[in-house]
């Protein structure tokens, strides 16, 4: 082998970059692969379309401060930050609220709108305050979510010995309104959507996550491109390697460990000490084809699938079209019993070379019912965007461009006055596909393992050590119900791991000036 890292990490999603972005930081020589990453936007003759909406959800976590501290940018990385006011919108037939950060708007709001439960919510805010304090100072600590050795689940089951709702599955915040209850889907949606696991949320997900959206939601001015480039830049700065063009196409192994991976189009196998990976333990398996697991770890893995998956479409209109009111971040949802997808509307950062045009993202979640079914997929764009013209009735006549990325339907081109339909094959100048790209997963965990979960187990997900020696995983996969914040866990956990393998560097890591900031 030519070439030999300590680390490669596989993907450039937020639990991989920053993995990267921290071991570089403490020394280690680190090359990331984008492993099929295809940055969040593309164009169509020089204008902007979307491959997914970006809302960095874990911003404001504790998780998030304790990386930035490290990489001594916390300051920097503010200002690149503007906070969104409102923090989110709720659209449905009879509604309209607004979530402000002042308490007195948001009080407003819920007087207007929901007068009968006022007093309800004022306490179901006040009791998820209390959690998310607590959640707060237990995620500050330097522990590994989730545990896998003896000493690690003894670490981590003691911080997390105090937090409340955390392997208590029978336990229901939204308790106190009645089932039909409107304000429920407020209080669940915005976290469904910010989580990777499909279902009903455990309580302490649906706590966390409700708790990340009603603390306050900042905009990057380049939206993830700008996350990207953050820590890509860390990555660099400290002597890594970043390729994000690049993939390994396979996993070289020896007595059940990795050491080594072959990049496409390089002739010799590159050296490794340990692999990271954003995906889930079967791809990498299935990467390390010369690896035979035992009966016995294969079965101790958690079972889990795909149990829905996010489709995007983008929308690029005129500002005629949209209502002055319109938040950055909204939610349009259906009637009770309705069959009409529930949206995520974002409206994106990117600019438009067309003076007074907005770019529009808006994702839904494709079900178990038809994941994999083409017919019902192609037929997904057009519900999307029926949901949104009923709430924006006139944005119809305002449409300069929509596509999506997922279905393989041609773009639609308003540019003339009407619809004309554009072959994929002409996206390709501006970063399109021709063929349907990959929609991003939502897992869906056994009953049985969820059900028999320890305390610390309870967040459901894989183990961060995979069952190949030297493999570790920082993806969505490992702990789903948590989202962003989940994947910033991992991260902070497989380098606490992967750096006490080596005691000079992590006597060098406990003398950094890690809580002195260059400005």
């Amino acid at each position: 082998m030519s070439k030999h890292y300590d680390v490669v990490i596989l993907g450039a999603g937020v639990g991989a970059l920053t993995t990267a972005a921290l071991l570089a930081r403490r020394s280690w020589r680190v090359l990331v692969l984008g492993q099929g990453y295809r940055p969040a936007h593309y164009a169509f003759d020089g204008l902007p379309l979307a491959r997914r909406p970006f809302t960095f959800i874990a911003g404001s976590s504790p998780g998030w401060a304790r990386v930035t501290g490290e990489l001594a940018h916390s300051q920097s990385f503010r200002r690149h930050v503007a906070t969104l006011d409102p923090m989110l919108q709720i659209l449905a037939p009879r509604l309209r609220l607004s979530v402000h950060a002042d308490g007195a708007l948001l009080g407003r709001e819920i007087e207007r709108e929901f007068p009968e439960v006022r007093r309800v919510v004022d306490d179901l805010d006040a009791e998820l305050a209390r959690t998310n304090a607590v959640v707060d100072a237990a995620f500050e600590r330097d522990a590994v979510w989730p545990p896998g050795t003896f000493w690690e689940r003894r670490e981590t089951s003691r911080v997390a010995a105090d937090l409340p709702y955390l392997g208590e599955p029978g336990r229901e915040i939204l308790a106190d309104f009645p089932r039909d209850h409107p304000y429920r889907a407020i209080v669940e949606t915005p976290a469904a959507f910010a989580s990777d696991i499909e279902g009903t949320l455990p309580p302490f997900a649906l706590a966390r996550l409700h708790g990340a959206w009603m603390r306050g939601i900042g905009e990057l001015g380049r939206g993830e491109a700008d996350l990207v480039d953050f820590l890509v830049d860390r990555v660099r700065a400290h002597g890594g390697e970043a390729r994000l063009g690049d993939r390994a196409s396979q996993i070289t192994t020896r007595r059940g460990r990795a050491t080594g991976v072959s990049i496409e189009g390089d002739d010799d196998p590159t050296g490794v000490q340990f692999v990271v990976s954003e995906q889930t333990s079967s791809d990498v398996l299935d990467l390390a084809s010369d690896y035979r697991p035992s009966r016995r770890a294969l079965d101790a893995r958690p079972r889990m699938d795909v149990g829905a998956q996010r489709f995007v479409v983008s929308m690029l209109v005129r500002d005629e079209g949209l209502p002055a009111p319109l938040a950055t971040e909204a939610f349009l949802l259906s009637e009770p019993g309705a069959t009409r997808p529930v949206v995520h509307l974002q409206k994106s950062p990117i600019p438009s070379p067309i003076p007074g045009s907005t770019l529009l993202v808006a994702e839904t979640i494709v079900g178990s019912d038809h994941p994999f079914d083409r017919d019902a997929i192609r037929r997904v764009r057009a519900a999307v965007v029926s949901v949104v013209e009923s709430f924006l009735p006139f944005v119809e006549r305002h449409y300069v461009l929509v596509d999506s990325p997922h279905d393989g339907l041609p773009l639609w081109d308003y540019r003339s006055g009407k619809r004309v339909r554009v072959d994929r094959t002409e996206l390709r100048a501006g970063g399109g596909s021709i063929d349907p790209e990959p929609m991003v997963p939502r897992f869906r965990m056994d009953a049985a393992d969820v059900a028999g979960a320890t305390r610390t187990g309870a967040l459901a997900g894989e183990p961060i050590r995979f069952t190949l020696g030297g493999a570790f995983g920082v993806g969505r996969s490992i702990l789903p119900g948590l989202g962003q914040e989940g994947e910033l866990l991992a991260a902070w956990g497989v380098a606490r791991i992967i750096t006490r393998t080596d005691r000079r560097k992590e006597r060098m890591r406990r003398e950094m000036w890690s809580k002195v900031e260059l400005r």
